[in-house]
C-alpha cells in the first residue's frame, strides 16, 4: 500500500510541533505531575487557538474539519511532547461519540462548545476493576437518572460533559450528562498524575438518551476504535521521543575513552527500539488510512496499531532508562516521564490484553 500524508496536514504537524516547543518543555509537564491542577490550561488554549479542538469536528458545527489525518500526527506531536492537557478525553471520544450518534439538537448543542476548547468532555466507560462488559458498567439508568459509579474516567476532574455507558430497562444505552453537583468525583492516584483519572459516583443525575434509543454496545466499539487509533500515534509519539533520547545520550557519554553507543549491548537495545517503533509506525499508517476512508478493516487496523504502539512505546521508554544507566533513574532525569506516559496509555483504553482479543477477534476466518 502506497501511504502518505499530505503536505498541508505535514505543514500542520510542524507548526503544532513548533508551539509545543516552546509552550510545553518538560518543566511544563513537571508543573502538573507535581502540583494540584490536572492539566495544563496555557497548552490547553493554545491548541484551541490553533483550532486543534475541533480538528475532527465539521465547520457547520463549529469545528474546523481538518479531518483525522491531521488530527493523527497532531496526536503524534502531543505524544511527543507529554502534553497534559484532556485532548484525547475530549476528542478522540466525547467528540466522537457525539459526532456518531447523537441527535442533531445534541450536537448543536454540545460539538461547537467542544470545538473551541471552553468545554472540556469525556467517555464513561469503565465499572469494575474488570474488563468491560455489557453485565459488569456500574451505572443504571432510571426515570432519567443516574445512580452507580465508573471506576475509572480519564480527565473526569476536568471534564463539564460527559458520555456514560448505563444498564437501563430497555438494555445498554450511551446516555449525555452535564455535570453538576449530583456528580461527585474523585481523583486517583496513577502512575503518571500528569493525566488525570478520577472515579466518578452518579447519585440522581439527570441524563439524556444520546441519539436513538438503541442498544449501544457497538456503538461504544466504534468509538473506541477510533480514539485508539489516535492514541496510538500519541504512542508512537512518546516513543520516537524516547529513543531521541536515548541515542543523544549514547553519543555523548563516555565510558572506558569512548561513546557508551559504541558498546554492543546498547547498539543491539537501541536497535530493538527502532525496530519496535518503525513497525508500530508503519500500522499506524494503515491504521489512519483506514479510519479517514472509514474502511472495513477499521477494527483490524486499530487493534493492530494500538498493540503494537503498546508495544513500542513501553520498550522505548523502558530502555531508555537503561540507556541512561543510574542516571536514567533519577528525579532529575526526564526518562521517568515518559515510562510514567507508556504506562498510563498503556491503560486508558482498555488494556494490552483486552487489545490482543480484539485483534484476534477481528482477523478475518478462511473460507
Amino acid at each position: 500500500m502506497n501511504f502518505d500524508f499530505s503536505d498541508d496536514e505535514k505543514l500542520i504537524a510542524d507548526q503544532v510541533e513548533r508551539f509545543l516547543a516552546a509552550n510545553c518543555e518538560p518543566v511544563v509537564v513537571r508543573r502538573v505531575l507535581e502540583g494540584e491542577e490536572h492539566y495544563d490550561a496555557g497548552v490547553w488554549q493554545g491548541l484551541a487557538d490553533m483550532g486543534l479542538t475541533g480538528a475532527t469536528i465539521p465547520e457547520d458545527l463549529g469545528g474546523v474539519g481538518a479531518g483525522y489525518l491531521s488530527t493523527c500526527l497532531v496526536a503524534e506531536k502531543l505524544g511527543a511532547s507529554l502534553a497534559p492537557v484532556p485532548f484525547s478525553s475530549s476528542v478522540y471520544l466525547a467528540s466522537e461519540a457525539l459526532m456518531g450518534f447523537a441527535s442533531e439538537a445534541q450536537q448543536q448543542a454540545w460539538l461547537p462548545k467542544l470545538a473551541t476548547g471552553e468545554t472540556i468532555g469525556t467517555l464513561a466507560l469503565v465499572g469494575t476493576r474488570e474488563e468491560v462488559r455489557p453485565d459488569n458498567l456500574g451505572v443504571r439508568l432510571e426515570g432519567g437518572k443516574l445512580f452507580g459509579e465508573k471506576l475509572i474516567v480519564p480527565d473526569a476532574d476536568v471534564a463539564d460533559v460527559m458520555v456514560v455507558l448505563v444498564e437501563s430497562a430497555d438494555g445498554l444505552r450511551l446516555v449525555l450528562v452535564e455535570k453538576d453537583a449530583t456528580v461527585r468525583t474523585e481523583t486517583l492516584d496513577t502512575v503518571d498524575p500528569s493525566r488525570n483519572l478520577a472515579r466518578v459516583t452518579f447519585d440522581g443525575t439527570a441524563a439524556e438518551l444520546l441519539g436513538d434509543a438503541r442498544d449501544a454496545w457497538a456503538d461504544v466499539g466504534t468509538v473506541l476504535n477510533r480514539a485508539a487509533v489516535m492514541l496510538a500515534f500519541e504512542q508512537i509519539g512518546g516513543a520516537q521521543r524516547a529513543l531521541d533520547m536515548a541515542v543523544a545520550y549514547a553519543k555523548e557519554r563516555f565510558a572506558f575513552g569512548r561513546p557508551i553507543g559504541s558498546f554492543q549491548a546498547l547498539k543491539h537495545m537501541m536497535a530493538d527500539m527502532y525496530v519496535a517503533l518503525r513497525l508500530a509506525e508503519s500500522n499506524c499508517y494503515y491504521a489512519a488510512w483506514a479510519l479517514s476512508t472509514n474502511d472495513a478493516e477499521l477494527p483490524l487496523a486499530a487493534a493492530t496499531a494500538r498493540v503494537s504502539a503498546t508495544q513500542a512505546y513501553q520498550l522505548c521508554a523502558r530502555d531508555n532508562i537503561q540507556v541512561h544507566g543510574g542516571m536514567g533513574f533519577t528525579w532529575e532525569f526526564d526518562c521517568h516521564l515518559h515510562y510514567r506516559r507508556s504506562n498510563y496509555l498503556t491503560l486508558v483504553l482498555g488494556g494490552l490484553s483486552d487489545w490482543e482479543d480484539r485483534l484476534v477477534s477481528s482477523l478475518p476466518t478462511a473460507a
